[in-house]
Formats: C-alpha cells, structure tokens, sequence
C-alpha cells in the first residue's frame, strides 16, 4: 500500500508540474527542470521543436514572411507541361532487369545501358539531373512498364505547369498555362489554371521521374541525399511548339509578370534549331510590354554551347531568373564565368563560391546604365541555403521572398502544411564566407535572425537557411515550386 502511495504521490506531483509547465510557460526553464528533478523523475518534458534550432528558424520565418504592398494580379506561364510518372528509380531499372555497374554520365541517353549508367552516376552522387532520351521505341516500352508499375504516380510535370500550378494556389490569382497539354494533365490541373484551345493536345508528353532515398541502397551503391533523375522523348516540349501560342494569349490576357521555362528541352535539336528558336524567343520576349517582368527558370542541361547562347542572348532580354547549383555551375563553365575551373560541388555548395558566380552574372550579364539588359534578380537555390540576388533599386520585399521560397521547400519536401520541425533538420553552413574572391565578410548563421543580408557593388543579397525534410515525400517540382513562391512574394518597382 505504501508503494502505491508513493507512486500515486509522484504522478500527481508530476501531473501538477505538467500543469505548471503548460499554464506558466514564462517561467524560467531552469525553474521547471529543478523542480522536476527534485522529484527525480527524470528529465522534464519539452514541447517538440520548441528552442531547437529547427523549431526557431520556422518561428522566426512566419516572422518575417509578409504579402509584398503591391501585388501580382494575372501570371502567364509557359512552355513546357508534361505528365509526370513518378516512381522508385531502383525498382524500375529492377523490373527492366539491369544490375548496378559502374556510373558514367551521358549528355544524351540511347539505350537502357545508358540510362543504368547516368542513374548509377547520380544516384552515386545524390544530384538531380534531366536527360533527353533519343530511342522513341525503347523509351515507349520503358514508360508504359514505369506507368503501369504498382507504385507509380502521376501528377502535373513540367516547370511551366507545376509554376502555374502552385500559383494557381492563391485564388485571388488569375493564372494562364501554355504548354503541350494532353487529358490526362488537363484533368490533374488546377480549376485556376486557364489553358488556351490552341494548348490543348489530343496525347501527354510523359516523364520519368526516378526518385531515391537518403541512404537507399542498391547492391554497393548508396545514394548521400534524396534526390531524382528525369528522363523523356519529348518532342512536342524539346521544339518549344507552344512558344508562339503563349506569346499570341498575352496580349489578351494582360499579365503582370511572364515567367518562361523549356530552354533546356530544346538539347535533343540540332543547332541551326536551337540558334533560330532562341533568337525567337529574345523578339518574343521584346514584344511583352516593358514594364511586365520576365522570369526564366533553368532546368539541368549538358551542351555548353547551348547554355552559353542563352547566357550572351535570352539573360539580357528577362527580368529574372531561378536556377540550383547544378545550373549555376555548368552555367559559369559555359561562359567562362568565376570557379570555372571547379568539376562539381563537394557536398553543400561554398557559399562564396555561389555569391561570387550570381555576382559576375548580374555584372556582366545584367542591369546596368551602360549595358541594354533587364536581368536584375537571381533566385539561386539548393539543398541547405537559398540566395537571392538583386541589383538595387529594382525589387522589394525579397527577405519575405527568400524566407518564403525556403519556407515552401521544407513543407512541400515534407507535404505538410506547416513546418514540422521533428521531421526537418538544419544543414545549412553554421558559418561561412560571403566571398572567395575578395575580402568578403565572414558570418554566423543565427537561427533566431535566418534571413543574411550582405551587398557587394550595387547588388543585394538575402540568405536563409532551408530546414531538410529528414523524409521526403516528394523531390520533384521543389525548385518550381520555390521559385514561384519567392516570386509571389517579390514586389517590383515600378519604374523597372
């Protein structure tokens, strides 16, 4: 009897600290673990996330996060619109009977030797990539066994539409979606989403969407990060069909931002192609009435020449741009930019190099009094950090707009509403160097302050930290859909 006093004395103690702890949460934490203590019952309880460095970051974003005083009305977004055929990369290639050998990259896959091979590469290496994929019967027999596979999902592919469809999000948006759109997308599209007769198709471009798991095995290769690798024979996409469409519905729609993606499907055409189809884009781009911002989001690519001709003569023509490290990268090994020299990232990419390689795009590809360019935001955005650079006087509200991009990037990885700081986790730098080129400023990264701002020569830049969903859910469409976030959030000025 005298045990089970004791122990019915304990819990009430214990229920009435519990009581303390949730009625007087401003009382010292010290206070409340040496009372529990004393009672020595162990450790006091702590609400989940709450002082971690997750559980501040996400507090100190919602924070910051505010609706920009002028806002966008009607978006226009295209070209490129696909269904996406998701499923587990090692399952698949499984079913197709192929074994891990050893990775090599392929600029263009032929076979299913070939997409074995990039797939081992990346998957070694925990990147995303994106590849053409030029054998149409082959890849016809693999997407009709990846589609019919038990575990595949179908859902809205495509930068312009998966951009279009997280716009589509806000009701108070009109949103207008030109790409190949065949019924199946049609179906998966949101309500919000108004595609042009003209857009649509009677059959869906499909890709592939090969994802793995951090840590997922195959015999002895395991992948570091979550990642996936995405494969198509997208003709209707790779020739850009629906860019005369999409110029043709803006002048009666009346958008206030454009935001243009699909340069990277045009890979797999020859080069009289894609030289003639970029110099129609830049005159279809100059015909947007000036004032109305133009966002280019880039996607993985493997032709330097190709990269380097949208460098020198899509960049000048749009307001905007959206890239991840890859992109970055390759970019500044087309143009023989800063850090050319540098092979690929090892792990989390230096932020000095980073700022360095937006810094010498936005000054020698962008705005400026003595250069007729428009480029004046750069969305970069990788695993662990997101920055955005803009040349000053342009934009505002780009704090909220980063904060916000990172934000969307932890619940979408995670699909939740909101941050659930026990499924996240921060690997970001705790500290780094703005620049490795010059005398840059070194910085501690506070959870409590999550948004860096530093400026270098006319150009602002706003870091943040992302919180990584320890299980993703879903990897792809993220930087779409980060990028479209950051945008919604940015305000313009209007003199642009």
């Amino acid at each position: 009897m005298a045990l089970w006093r004791g122990s019915a004395y304990a819990g009430f103690l214990a229920l009435a600290v519990g009581c303390v702890f949730l009625l007087e949460p401003q009382l010292p934490g010290s206070a409340l673990r040496s009372l529990w203590s004393s009672l020595q019952l162990g450790p006091a309880p702590a609400p989940p996330g709450v002082g971690s460095p997750e559980g501040r970051l996400a507090a100190a974003w919602d924070a910051l996060i505010v609706r920009p005083a002028r806002r966008w009305r009607r978006v226009a977004v295209g070209v490129n619109a696909c269904v996406d055929v998701v499923l587990s990369g090692v399952k698949l290639l499984q079913a197709l009977g192929l074994s891990p050998g050893n990775g090599k990259d392929h600029s263009e896959l032929h076979s299913r030797n070939d997409l074995e091979e990039a797939f081992v590469h990346f998957m070694g290496k925990g990147a995303a990539a994106e590849r053409f994929f030029s054998d149409k019967e082959t890849f016809h027999d693999i997407a009709q066994v990846a589609s019919e596979f038990p575990e595949a999902q179908h859902y809205v592919g495509g930068n312009a539409a998966l951009i279009g469809q997280k716009f589509a999000a806000n009701s108070d948006l009109k949103v207008l979606l030109c790409g190949p759109v065949g019924p199946k997308l049609h179906e998966l599209l949101d309500d919000n989403v108004f595609v042009p007769p003209e857009s649509l198709q009677e059959v869906d471009e499909f890709h592939l969407i090969l994802e793995y798991q951090a840590g997922e095995e195959w015999d002895q290769l395991k992948a570091p990060h979550a990642n996936r690798f995405i494969f198509s024979h997208d003709l209707s996409n790779g020739a850009m069909n629906m860019l005369e469409v999409f110029v043709s519905s803006l002048e009666e729609f009346q958008p206030d931002l454009v935001v243009l993606s699909g340069l990277h499907m045009m890979e797999g055409q020859s080069k009289e192609f894609q030289r003639k189809r970029l110099l129609e884009v830049v005159t279809s781009i100059s015909d947007i009435p000036t004032g109305v911002p133009v966002h280019l989001e880039l996607a993985s690519m493997t032709n330097k020449e190709l990269m380097s001709t949208i460098v020198h003569q899509v960049f000048p023509a749009v307001t905007s741009l959206g890239l991840n490290e890859q992109e970055l990268l390759f970019l500044s090994q087309s143009a023989s930019g800063p850090h050319s020299s540098l092979s690929s990232w090892n792990g989390v990419p230096d932020v000095g190099v980073v700022s360095d390689i937006l810094f010498w795009i936005l000054k020698e590809h962008g705005k400026s009094e003595s250069r007729a360019s428009d480029l004046s935001r750069i969305h970069f955005h990788t695993l662990a950090y997101h920055i955005l650079a803009t040349v000053d006087g342009h934009w505002a509200n780009q704090l909220a707009a980063v904060a916000a991009g990172a934000r969307v990037a932890a619940t979408q990885a995670c699909a939740t509403e909101t941050i659930d700081t026990r499924r996240v986790s921060l690997k970001a730098p705790h500290e780094f160097m703005t620049s490795r080129l010059e005398a840059g400023s070194r910085v501690v990264l506070n959870p409590n302050e999550p948004v860096v701002e530093w400026h270098r020569e006319g150009v602002s830049f706003h870091f943040t930290p992302v919180l990584v969903c320890k299980d993703p859910v879903r990897t792809v469409g993220l930087g779409d859909a980060i990028s479209a976030e950051g945008l919604f959030y940015s305000e313009v000025h209007p003199h642009l």
